[in-house]
């Protein structure tokens, strides 16, 4: 049933009615003030997270996975959709910022696959940029990654409003999109690198 709390369930089994603790709710003033001390790697960084959306949403932290460019991480929501926008593959969050509306409340809360310790600002990472996660290689995709009701209900009201503010929409707080290009398997921990920006790659031509 919807508005079940963390109070009342263990981070095992987390789904995606599952509510946030409103003791550890950031107000916005707090956030905008914590986000100038957020540094994250531009050129490299490391996987902190994989976990994938397993039947009725429930959450599965994994400490191993191949990524394909047909089911993305096998076995998560996406993949059960009848109708599938590579646009929309992989969910993706920054370290630093997930940690911080968290507030102490489990990561798998957010429902991203991958919570990477890595710069996804537009400026860092514009579409079509490609990483290296582990094995795999992944794409950025244009399709914005936005906050919802479920948000809402796990992180505060004052949240959703911090990472939809127009003005720190570039730095895409709430995350972005990723697609596999190329397969491979991916760990927590493993290392990620920027292979190529297409902004960069205009400049040298």
């Amino acid at each position: 049933m919807w508005g079940t709390s963390l109070k009342e369930l263990n981070v095992t089994t987390i789904n995606s009615t599952t509510v946030g603790d409103p003791a550890c709710f950031r107000s916005l003033a707090e956030l905008e003030r914590m986000l100038k001390t957020i540094r994250s790697g531009e050129d490299e960084g490391r996987v902190t997270l994989v976990m994938r959306r397993a039947e009725g949403g429930r959450r599965e932290r994994l400490e191993s996975v191949v990524l394909t460019p047909d089911q993305g991480v096998p076995g998560d929501a996406w993949a059960r959709k009848p109708e599938r926008s590579l646009d929309m593959q992989i969910a993706v969050m920054e370290k630093g910022v997930a940690e911080m509306i968290a507030n102490g409340q489990p990561l798998i809360l957010f429902g991203d696959c991958l919570i990477l310790d890595l710069d996804l600002s537009t400026a860092n990472l514009p579409t079509g940029s490609r990483l290296q996660i582990g094995q795999a290689v992944l794409q950025v995709t244009p399709y914005p990654h936005t906050g919802c009701r479920k948000f809402l209900a796990r992180f505060g009201e004052e949240a959703l409003r911090f990472v939809s503010t127009p003005a720190l929409r570039h730095r895409h707080l709430r995350g972005i999109y990723l697609r596999v290009v190329e397969a491979g398997e991916v760990k927590p921990q493993d290392p990620v690198k920027v292979l190529s920006r297409p902004q960069l790659e205009t400049r040298q031509a």
